[in-house]
């Protein structure tokens, strides 16, 4: 399955029969399921890697900011194929519960509708939402680790400690800018992608029965489910909030579109 963007039309067109060279994105073959987050990470599709960013953030708005995605066959037929391709893969009748974070996208409702029609009838659905900004953190212990820790092949340090300090320095301004904010976005609020995986607190349960009622669930199959993955700074901190309640369960991590390369180590 391949999609193209129409230059004459000004439209994406999608062929579901065949992946042109040319495709803006295609259905995930053998990299169909990577390790990422430090759990099993499926994603439906992929972009090709000659698709500038600009096709890509126009494809991106396309399908998850569609007027009417319920009477758009060509965009619910693209949602399906990638639930029906993750189906035969982990046979969702054997998930308990799907959790995804709170989207302006319809993508996720309308994929958590289909993936309904195959799961358990007891299946549950709970929503994570954005946070108050006074609530965000930035887990600076990882950053660190991750990239300021980091040494030279001749093992001496990439970074001096002033260096270092600078960044810490730019990291708490950003934060202080957040804290001021009503609403918070990371695309818009966190200007650095680096800074994206470690942004932590932005999302809470959106009920205290759904918070209470997964706190007690031990030994269960979840399904954390979203439209499209960049970063990973989402899934990471869903993951990150059902850690904190208990780590008894299987958790499975599904996105619409996503990337093989993801950090792995993220998590």
């Amino acid at each position: 399955m391949g999609a193209t963007f129409d230059k004459n039309e000004q439209r994406f067109v999608f062929d579901f029969e065949h992946d042109g060279t040319d495709g803006i994105v295609t259905l995930t073959g053998n990299g169909y399921q990577v390790e990422a987050f430090g759990k099993c990470f499926y994603y439906g599709y992929e972009f090709s890697d000659q698709v500038d960013g600009s096709v890509r953030s126009a494809f991106i708005k396309h399908v998850k900011f569609s007027d009417d995605l319920q009477n758009n066959p060509d965009l619910t037929h693209f949602i399906k194929k990638a639930i029906d391709n993750l189906n035969r893969r982990i046979n969702l009748y054997d998930y308990n519960l799907v959790v995804m974070p709170e989207s302006s996208s319809k993508v996720n409702q309308y994929m958590l509708r289909y993936i309904y029609r195959f799961a358990q009838p007891m299946l549950r659905k709970m929503e994570l939402v954005k946070a108050l900004p006074a609530s965000i953190s930035f887990d600076m212990d990882g950053y660190e680790q991750s990239y300021l820790d980091d040494v030279l092949e001749n093992g001496r340090p990439r970074y001096t400690q002033a260096q270092k300090e600078d960044v810490k320095q730019s990291i708490q301004n950003m934060l202080d800018l957040i804290h001021q904010k009503d609403y918070f976005t990371i695309a818009k609020d966190v200007r650095k992608s680096r800074f994206r995986p470690y942004m932590m607190n932005f999302l809470k349960f959106a009920t205290e029965q759904d918070e209470q009622l997964c706190a007690t669930i031990r030994k269960q199959n979840i399904l954390v489910i979203d439209d499209v993955t960049t970063s990973g700074s989402t899934l990471n901190e869903v993951l990150r909030v059902l850690r904190i309640l208990n780590e008894d369960n299987d958790v499975t991590v599904f996105s619409l579109i996503g990337r093989k390369d993801l950090m792995a180590e993220s998590m």
